[in-house]
């Protein structure tokens, strides 16, 4: 599985800027279950994810997209398979309002 390259603290945290000004400007974020976040990714040319591992008891993965102006999250128990052309930005920690 290929994640894509992201060179430079920089372009991740551009990317990150991007996906949080998304957030801003729509001022919602949506949650969605594993299957349909699947589905946004699938309608995305070169879907770009922020993913963090959380958990305190058990892990998890935290994943983050922007579709069409909205930005969707998603939290699993095990890792999502992502598209070959996805662009990955690993976060040290995620954190989505209650």
């Amino acid at each position: 599985m290929s994640h894509g390259a992201v060179t430079g603290a920089t372009a991740g945290a551009s990317a990150a800027a991007a996906i949080a000004q998304a957030i801003k400007a729509s001022g919602v974020l949506i949650k969605v279950e594993e299957n349909e976040f699947q589905t946004i990714l699938s309608k995305s040319e070169n879907p770009l994810i922020v993913l963090a591992e959380g958990g305190v008891f058990s892990k998890n993965y935290q994943y983050l997209t922007s579709y069409k102006g909205l930005a969707f999250y998603t939290k699993t128990d095990e890792p999502l398979l992502l598209p070959n052309r996805t662009e990955l930005i690993y976060a040290k920690k995620m954190w989505i309002p209650g």
